[in-house]
């Protein structure tokens, strides 16, 4: 069997990839906010979690997530049928709910990196497990593919 460079199966097996790489950032970087809000500001201890912070953010986030996009868009455009099937819509939303998490905790950072601890500690805890919830649902949803009726 050959090995297309472009063939589905190895585009959609690198789009796995980035995505696992994209949830380890949604899951850890809320870990890391829960351990922050609990140091003492301007500490060395407080300056090692802003670059922790910043490097899982930038170096491997982001780039995951661009790569997500990137190949779930090819995925998309070689089959297009998935954009009438209300299974594949909902699990697009909840993606999109995914992207503006990821970049409200880019927010978060920013207000650590300020000196600002205006959140909870608990409020870190229950934010940790949004990205959890949602992977839940949309491997469901990409597995399952449940007939959902509107």
């Amino acid at each position: 069997m050959r090995l297309s460079i472009l063939s589905y199966d190895f585009i959609k097996s690198l789009h796995l990839i980035a995505v696992i790489s994209w949830m380890v950032g949604l899951l850890y970087l809320p870990r890391l906010f829960v351990y922050h809000n609990e140091s003492i500001q301007r500490s060395d201890l407080d300056k090692t979690f802003l670059i922790m912070e910043y490097r899982l953010y930038h170096y491997i986030m982001n780039p995951a997530l661009i790569l997500t996009s990137l190949f779930g868009s090819y995925l998309l455009y070689q089959s297009q049928y998935l954009l009438i099937e209300n299974y594949f819509l909902l699990k697009s939303i909840l993606v999109f709910l995914l992207i503006l998490f990821h970049v409200y905790l880019y927010f978060l950072y920013k207000d650590f990196k300020k000196g600002y601890r205006i959140k909870s500690t608990k409020f870190y805890r229950i934010i940790n497990e949004i990205p959890t919830v949602l992977m839940i649902i949309v491997i469901f949803l990409i597995f399952l593919k449940p007939d959902l009726q509107i």
